[in-house]
Order: structure tokens, then sequence, then C-alpha cells
């Protein structure tokens, strides 16, 4: 129902603000600045785009948690969209969802909001593996004595 609502309101908003806008200031202003933030935000959303790309890389990286910087990223794209709409209400939305304090304080509603639970079991551990130096990886198999020639090749070469 809220869905229903969003896509019934949104439009109708946005028609009502085109209609005052318009009305104040005149039809070229009014499209120039619908084409003015389209060009702005699409600048803003690659920078910050690439910058929360980067951020769920190094969360990888550094085996982090990186649900916080896939929020970020997904908010931004989803800001990239509102402000490719023409419109001064999905401008507004998108251009907010551009600051890092708002995407920060939509990511603790939305956290709070949502129940996560985590798999395991015996012998699970949620950390991340430990590097040993020391350590040589390697292939063996045990040869029997019958196998064994002490005429020809020593095996380590094709003759």
């Amino acid at each position: 129902m809220w869905l229903f609502v969003a896509f019934l309101m949104v439009p109708l908003i946005e028609i009502a603000l085109f209609i005052q806008i318009g009305g104040a200031i005149g039809l070229g202003w009014t499209l120039l600045i619908v084409v003015v933030t389209a060009v702005i935000g699409t600048m803003l959303v690659r920078a910050q785009g690439l910058q929360a790309m980067n951020q769920v890389k190094s969360s990888f990286n550094q085996m982090r948690d990186p649900s916080e910087a896939l929020a970020h990223g997904a908010m931004i794209l989803f800001s990239g969209a509102l402000l490719l709409t023409p419109g001064f209400f999905t401008d507004a939305v998108g251009f907010a969802l551009l600051v890092p304090g708002v995407r920060l304080a939509v990511f603790k509603w939305a956290r709070s909001r949502v129940k996560v639970t985590s798999f395991g079991g015996p012998g699970f551990d949620h950390r991340p593996p430990q590097r040993d130096d020391n350590v040589i990886d390697g292939q063996y198999s045990e040869v029997s004595p019958e196998q064994q020639s002490s005429d020809g090749p020593s095996g380590w070469t094709k003759h």
C-alpha cells in the first residue's frame, strides 16, 4: 500500500511544483533549472559513486563488514535515478541523499528496523584465516621400495 501511495503522490507533487514554479519564474527558467540539476547531479553521483566503490573494495580487502559501504552505494545510485527524473521534489530528495550525513541517518534508521541473523555451526569461525609464512604447500605420494629402481633415471627427468 505504501508503494501505491508513493507512486500516486510523487507525480502529483511534481506536477503541482512545476505549475507553481513555472508560473512564478516562467517556462524557460523552469526547464533550465531541471536540466542544470540533472547535469550537476550526474557529476556529483559519479564522484561519490567512485568513492563508495573504493570504500566497498577497502572493506572487502580488510575483511570488514561491507554493509554500510554497500548501503551508501545503493543510496547514491538511487539519488542518481532521482536526479535524472525531471522534477523539483525528486531533485530535492536526490540531492539530500548525496549528503553523507543524510545517508548515514537513513542507514542507521534502516539498520534499526532490520534483524540480521548469522549462520554457523561447530567449527565455524567468523575470524579471517591467519597467514603463516613458514608453511609451504605441496603434494606428495609414497613410493614403495619395489617401485624404486637403482639403474635408470632418478624420476625427475623424462628420458
